[in-house]
């Protein structure tokens, strides 16, 4: 098995896919007007229209609810990551400022548009770097 992609829901796909575009500095792909997608090399961020919800269960997936997951990102400097974050013309919330994390990883925690968080980290030791390979 593998995870090749994380769906997030909202009311607003263009607002959100805008917000990612400047955030990551990659482009939307749009498969359709409810629906734009991030191609990583190791996993896809889907971003999906409330509309497109019609075919599951009725309220399986409710923008806006999220508090429990967390959109990670691997950036190459994590500082100069949240340095140019707060010099977007829309600064996102930020939640944590570049801190040192015990597991060896530099991390950056900022909220999207919808209230989704979201990781910019770096791996800074052996052992973090390492875990990314597995």
């Amino acid at each position: 098995m593998q995870l090749v992609s994380v769906r997030v829901i909202t009311r607003d796909v263009a607002r959100l896919a805008e917000f990612y575009e400047q955030v990551t500095g990659l482009r939307a792909r749009w498969l359709a007007e409810q629906f734009a997608e991030f191609a990583g090399s190791s996993c896809t961020l889907a971003i999906g229209g409330a509309e497109t919800t019609s075919l599951f269960s009725p309220g399986a997936a409710v923008p806006e609810w999220n508090r429990t997951a967390i959109l990670e990102f691997v950036v190459e400097d994590v500082d100069q990551a949240y340095e140019r974050l707060t010099s977007l013309a829309v600064v996102p919330e930020i939640v944590q400022k570049p801190t040192t994390m015990p597991w060896g990883n530099r991390s950056l925690l900022f909220r999207d548009p919808d209230g989704n968080l979201v990781n910019f980290f770096a791996p800074l030791t052996e052992e973090a770097r390492a875990r990314l390979t597995r």
